[in-house]
């Protein structure tokens, strides 16, 4: 069942489950080789996915007809990420910022929006993927919204990997709300100002049951978060790529695990040699 708050939506209570034990490692294996390490995966990658409008105007096309080719880089790299083994994947997939560009624009990704998510339907349940979003999903058409609340609710229960859509998706937004929400219970009287901490922040993002971000990946080139999941990805390790979102492989998708599990990750703390 879905759960609404102020503007949000998501779907259920539990993001993740247990990785499906030996059969996802076995998996993992056969499909990396000695590229990766599968007990040093990722649990959770997130992707900035950039590049599709230049990539359709350096080939004279369309910008739509780059969006098109960015949604088939979606169905490549969630296939992906289920044979490696990552258990949770979210893609930056329409900011709250896209409001902002030429109507005609919008109609076209919501269109193509709605139709991929009726068309993924299938292959998610095939592949036991379960589909979130995050964002301020009211703002969506209704039409968009009906059917992504419906795929959400048909694929609940699939535990192999939980794939997020950052849709109407702002990090200072998703802060903004936390804030509202938190406020409210202070005036209401269920919580007092010094109670808030960290974890009471944490609690009332739109997603709270995912771990952050052990790695986030931008395509195309440029060097910034652009307001995506601002507080979630405070020690999250970055890996920027000059290749649009389109042309994004299952192959690069190893090379940016391969580069993440070369990473010392201290979160703040100092070698027992320092």
């Amino acid at each position: 069942m879905s759960t609404q708050h102020d503007g949000h939506t998501s779907n259920g209570s539990a993001a993740i489950a247990s990785p499906m034990g030996s059969e996802v490692s076995s998996e993992a294996e056969r499909v990396l080789g000695p590229a990766l390490d599968p007990a040093k995966l990722p649990r959770h990658v997130a992707i900035i996915m950039d590049g599709n409008g230049r990539w359709a105007v350096g080939r004279g096309l369309p910008r739509i007809l780059g969006h098109r080719a960015g949604a088939d880089a979606v169905r490549r790299i969630t296939e992906g990420a289920c044979e490696l083994g990552i258990q949770a994947l979210t893609l930056y997939a329409f900011s709250w910022e896209n409001w902002s560009r030429p109507s005609e624009e919008i109609r076209e990704l919501m269109g193509l929006l709605e139709e991929f998510i009726l068309s993924e339907l299938r292959t998610l349940k095939l592949q036991h993927v379960r589909l979130r979003a995050i964002g301020r999903l009211d703002e969506l058409p209704a039409g968009v919204l009906a059917k992504l609340r419906r795929v959400m609710d048909d694929t609940a229960s699939e535990d192999r990997m939980t794939l997020t859509l950052a849709l109407s998706y702002g990090g200072r937004q998703e802060l903004l709300d936390a804030t509202r929400r938190i406020a409210r219970r202070v005036r209401d009287g269920q919580l007092a100002p010094e109670q808030i901490d960290e974890a009471t922040i944490s609690r009332h993002l739109y997603a709270p049951d995912l771990p952050d971000p052990d790695l986030v990946i931008r395509t195309s080139g440029e060097q910034r978060l652009s307001n995506f999941l601002l507080w979630e990805s405070s020690y999250s390790e970055l890996y920027m790529t000059p290749t649009l979102w389109p042309d994004f492989t299952k192959d690069d998708l190893v090379r940016a695990i391969a580069d993440y599990q070369q990473r010392d990750r201290r979160f703040g703390r100092t070698h027992n040699r320092e």
